[in-house]
């Protein structure tokens, strides 16, 4: 087959291009390496120059909104994409590329597909016209992908008794696997004693995160020599506060690193309506690395989990994610059992492409 993948080259701040990442770069190199001519078509939008790559069997193309301009950008993209013939279209990564993704398709002829990780009605509510757009591209669709079924049941809604939308579910990047924790924390100049509880990822109110500094205070009253471990760029009252250490931004080389340094990894997420379909790439690293977790227990975190009481903790509730990390302090490697990986995922995603 020949497969025509649309999506922006920053997902999660990350370029595509310089640092290979989640679902939009192993679905792809994992239908290249099953023998399918893929191509990837990035957007950004930073000034940057157009280019092209080739790498795992996937070739790529960048173009930029701001350097081009909507017109030519969209202009360019066609010309490519009648160029390549592709047998299928598949838009990746958020609203804007499944709408583009449905005009490709009906440009080249081709069979759409549309795949979704988060909800992404939840962003810009205000802009309706784009969320018709939206829900017109989920209905028009040959293949809809959901990253878990609470997202596949809403995306079903705008289905109209088409096909069923498919589970293709996060993963861990293959860097995410079990480390011993004493040389970890060794590498990161970590105390070697310490219970550590740590945190990665964006710090916003909409997503809950205030109420983890209040758990931690909690459990410093019982661990006094805890600490808590933040990365990325949290606010300035946050890594002042007593028994916080702010590492910064890591490399993609050291987050492994870090998660295998701590006694507990706490993910965060809100009963909002982008929380209830959020299903977070951070509780799956740590889960591959089998590190304890102590996660608020939305609907998609619950089914991730499996449903295991030890690692969930109530939306909102300080004094509930304190009891559950100072329950999970003393345990030391586990056992999450049949996680899904990026292969699976890729060869599920063949299987449908070619049924």
């Amino acid at each position: 087959m020949r497969l025509l993948i649309l999506t922006k080259r920053h997902p999660q701040q990350r370029d595509l291009i310089e640092r290979p990442y989640g679902r939009f770069h192993h679905l792809p190199s994992a239908l290249a390496a099953q023998g399918h001519a893929v191509r990837v078509q990035l957007c950004s939008h930073r000034r940057l120059a157009s280019m092209e790559t080739e790498r795992w069997g996937v070739q790529s193309s960048s173009h930029d909104l701001h350097t081009l301009g909507a017109r030519r950008l969209f202009r360019t993209i066609s010309v490519e994409a009648v160029a390549f013939r592709p047998d299928w279209v598949i838009g990746f990564s958020d609203i804007w590329f499944a709408c583009l993704a449905h005009r490709l398709a009906n440009r080249t002829s081709a069979r759409l597909a549309v795949d979704a990780y988060d909800n992404y009605e939840a962003y810009m509510p205000w802009n309706l016209p784009l969320h018709w757009a939206w829900r017109r591209a989920v209905h028009a669709a040959d293949l809809v992908t959901a990253a878990g079924p609470q997202l596949a049941a809403r995306l079903q809604t705008h289905r109209r008794g088409k096909a069923a939308v498919e589970l293709l579910p996060m993963a861990a990047d293959p860097g995410f696997v079990p480390m011993d924790r004493s040389a970890c924390r060794n590498s990161l100049g970590l105390p070697a004693a310490a219970p550590l509880i740590g945190y990665s990822g964006g710090w916003a109110r909409n997503r809950g995160t205030h109420v983890l500094l209040d758990a931690f205070q909690r459990v410093r009253q019982v661990h006094p020599d805890a600490l808590l471990v933040l990365s990325g760029n949290p606010p300035v009252d946050v890594c002042v506060s007593p028994g916080v250490i702010a590492l910064g931004y890591l490399d993609d080389a050291q987050l492994p690193t870090l998660l295998n340094a701590l006694d507990v990894a706490c993910v965060i997420t809100a009963d909002t309506s982008f929380g209830r379909y959020s299903y977070p790439a951070k509780l799956c690293e740590a889960m591959a690395c089998g590190v304890p977790v102590v996660a608020t227990s939305t609907d998609p975190v619950r089914w991730m989990l499996k449903d295991d009481a030890r690692f969930l903790a109530k939306v909102g509730d300080a004094n509930d994610i304190a009891s559950r990390i100072l329950g999970n302090l003393g345990m030391k490697r586990v056992d999450y059992s049949n996680l899904p990986t990026w292969q699976d995922s890729g060869q599920h995603l063949e299987n449908l492409l070619s049924g």
